[in-house]
């Protein structure tokens, strides 16, 4: 059996249509997931929708519907991305699947059992935004800063909790071990510096009285788990944990992608939770910034939202996929607009790769020219520092896509691609005729076919034309894979 490796993307809220910010973590995972399935390994790609709480409950309950009826409507949606986005997810798991709500609860008795799990009456300010208790140092006059339209809630009930506190030790030594267990580092030194402060126990159950939308806590009829204990689970579940045990061991540990929204819970509250239940810690979490638009927060009412759909429908769903990873997975926030989206279509695309594709198909069919095997590719090397020893543009493409630096691996990328641009305007072959003209666009031919397969992960469909229409014995003329926008 192959190598194998498992990633997930975090579990959507489903109680809004997908946004570009969940796209791009969804891309970014599938073309991680790509990568490696090319490299020999046999991956499993998870992803799926987050479905109880009291958000969710709130909204049918707006809406008069059934709770499983208005998350199985918004489930739809995110499950439509496979296609919207041409993503390959080989797992969908949802938080309402009988599966995951069986173990959710075993979860939560092996908690229990290693006396982790306690109740106790308690007062807290609570953000339905995020289903999360605030500290007061974390509001912003009174206000979630995440969430400033919504109020505050002070709640006071009977809850259990989890002795958060317990792990703050333990969670310091992973992340010290560990220097690249959260990515980028300026996120790994913020839950650092979280953690470090002191960690308070946190709540993990909600009374069913007052909010029914949730995973039924094992031996107490009385209490449905809370909404971030039950879905952080998913990520295990959906291996089959705890029964399929082969095939758990088989795949655990996971690379996490994450919005910068969820770093205290995927990188301190889940891993304190795989603590106490006894199971190995994460391998790597990944964080995004956020994505802005022309320097505002996306906002319905300003009207300035993007959905991945609408990109599609401008662009074509790979060249989405292209703009989303350009955008920089993995790093500082992001601001973005249809303007800066057009510029880089054309630029990078229309004018640069979509171009120089349609003139080597061009002068191929005007030569009879075809692919060649023994056909050299043209050696285009680069160097990120002056003075530094230079290496294959498309190997560094690769080592940069085993550091998950996707933004830099198609950096690279774009170089190669430019580079046989500049390759024909040094050689001419629109100059040459015969044996000396073949020669070149056959170099040229190979040079694009290496090309291609860069650029699989990133936009696989495209990768599959160039090689189709690059290897024939006589290539034809090509229409353009990026056509130009209409005005």
């Amino acid at each position: 059996m192959s190598e194998t490796f498992y990633i997930t993307t975090t579990l959507p809220y489903v109680n809004a249509e997908p946004h570009i910010g969940f796209a791009l973590e969804i891309v970014a995972a599938d073309v991680i997931a790509r990568y490696q399935t090319v490299m020999g390994k046999t991956v499993i790609f998870n992803t799926g929708t987050d479905e109880h709480g009291q958000k969710i409950f709130q909204k049918a309950q707006e809406n008069n519907q059934d709770p499983q009826e208005y998350v199985d409507f918004w489930a739809s949606k995110f499950a439509d991305l496979k296609e919207i986005l041409g993503v390959n997810y080989t797992h969908f798991i949802r938080t309402t699947d009988p599966r995951h709500k069986k173990a959710a609860q075993e979860f939560w008795k092996r908690c229990a059992d290693a006396g982790d799990i306690y109740k106790k009456l308690y007062k807290t300010s609570y953000c339905v935004g995020c289903e999360l208790e605030k500290q007061a140092s974390e509001l912003v006059d009174g206000r979630c800063p995440l969430h400033p339209d919504k109020e505050i809630e002070i709640r006071e009930e009977e809850n259990y909790f989890f002795k958060f506190a317990k792990y703050q030790q333990d969670l310091l030594n992973l992340y010290e071990t560990n220097k690249n267990f959260v990515k980028p580092d300026s996120k790994l030194k913020e839950i650092v510096a979280f953690v470090s402060g002191g960690l308070q126990d946190f709540s993990i159950s909600r009374l069913k009285s007052k909010m029914s939308w949730g995973v039924p806590v094992p031996g107490d009829d009385e209490h449905v788990m809370y909404v971030w204990f039950d879905a952080l689970v998913n990520y295990i579940s959906t291996l089959g944990w705890p029964q399929d045990t082969e095939n758990f061991e088989n795949y655990w540990p996971v690379i996490q992608l994450a919005g910068k929204d969820n770093l205290r819970q995927q990188s301190a509250m889940w891993q304190a939770m795989l603590m106490s239940a006894g199971i190995t810690n994460s391998k790597q979490i990944l964080i995004n910034g956020f994505i802005s638009v022309d320097g505002q927060k996306m906002s319905k009412s300003l009207g300035n939202v993007i959905s991945p759909s609408d990109m599609v429908a401008r662009y074509g769903t790979e060249a989405t996929r292209f703009l989303l990873m350009r955008l920089g997975p993995f790093g500082s926030d992001m601001d973005v607009s249809w303007e800066k989206f057009d510029t880089i279509y054309e630029a990078l695309l229309s004018n640069n790769l979509g171009n120089t594709l349609s003139r080597i198909a061009k002068m191929c069919e005007k030569s009879q020219t075809g692919y060649s095997e023994n056909a050299p590719e043209w050696d285009i090397m680069i160097s990120e520092k002056e003075n530094a020893q230079k290496i294959p543009a498309l190997d560094n493409a690769k080592i940069n896509m085993e550091k998950f630096e996707l933004r830099g691996a198609l950096t690279d990328i774009h170089i190669y691609s430019d580079m046989i641009e500049k390759k024909l305007s040094q050689t001419e072959p629109w100059k040459k005729s015969g044996a000396e003209q073949k020669e070149i666009l056959q170099s040229a031919i190979k040079s694009l076919i290496a090309l291609s397969d860069s650029l699989t992960p990133f936009m696989p469909e495209t990768a599959k034309k160039i090689q189709k229409h690059f290897s024939a014995e006589k290539i034809a003329a090509l229409e353009p894979l990026f056509p130009r926008l209409s005005k």
